[in-house]
């Protein structure tokens, strides 16, 4: 178990870097998160197609349909997330979106029956009590603080649907070929949105561009492949109260 362990540890450092990255990024929320996610996608695809091919055209229905869901859940998360960075402070922001193990432990004893040990639930509540207080603070700072946090809280629950179904999902389907489907869904439902409101794609600094390209890279391609995993091996509980690392 050491192993996944470790891996669990690269992926929270590095995931810490993601709310830095967008704050640099000089563009509309939608349209840094359908970057992050298409270029992600553009990235591992062409991996899954070559080593996972076989897999992919041996999935089930159900299988896909999952998948599909699960990158449905992973764009609102990220909509709702990056825009919360908007209106409030990183901290806050942060604290609040880390918040899921709270939903992803009472559904995983609901869902999949994943017992609640008293370890379990102390960790929990000594995680959530140092993000709170990282981000008291903070609070108050934002031009929207209020809003900031509501966001970040549903961004939470939007996160907590997507580890949960990772879970289920990574218990039979290879890591290239979940993270393809998933990255892909995510990816064109955030483009969609961004085109339908508007937003140009095109013209921004190169500065703005090299953070977008270092969302793909850094914080996403390698720290959610990392995350998915580690689904397969230890409970979607331990990952995301392993995630809390991020404010700290």
């Amino acid at each position: 178990m050491t192993r996944q362990y470790v891996v669990l540890a690269i992926g929270v450092v590095s995931v810490s870097f993601a709310a830095i990255f967008i704050r640099l990024a000089e563009a509309p929320p939608l349209v840094i998160a359908a970057y992050r996610l298409c270029l992600a996608s553009l990235l591992v695809c062409p991996v899954a197609v070559i080593r996972s091919r076989d897999e992919l055209l041996r999935l089930s229905r159900r299988d896909i349909i999952m998948a599909v869901l699960s990158g449905a859940f992973l764009a609102l998360h990220f909509a709702l997330w990056i825009a919360s960075l908007s209106y409030t402070s990183v901290a806050t922001s942060v604290v609040l979106v880390t918040a899921n193990p709270i939903f992803v432990a009472i559904a995983s004893y609901f869902f999949f029956r994943e017992r609640l040990t008293r370890q379990t639930i102390l960790g929990i509540a000594v995680c959530l009590t140092g993000a709170v207080l990282i981000g008291y603070g903070n609070w108050r700072l934002g031009p929207s603080p209020l809003l900031g946090g509501v966001l970040a809280l549903l961004g939470a629950l939007a996160v907590a649907g997507y580890l949960l179904i990772g879970r289920r999902l990574r218990q039979n389907i290879g890591l290239l070929s979940y993270t393809s489907l998933v990255y892909t869904t995510a990816g064109l439902l955030l483009l969609l949105a961004a085109l339908a409101f508007g937003y140009p794609l095109f013209g921004y600094s190169t500065t703005t561009y090299v953070m977008l390209g270092l969302l793909a890279v850094v914080p996403h391609l390698l720290v959610h492949s990392l995350l998915n995993w580690s689904l397969r091996f230890v409970p979607a509980t331990l990952v995301t109260i392993a995630v809390l690392g991020e404010p700290v």
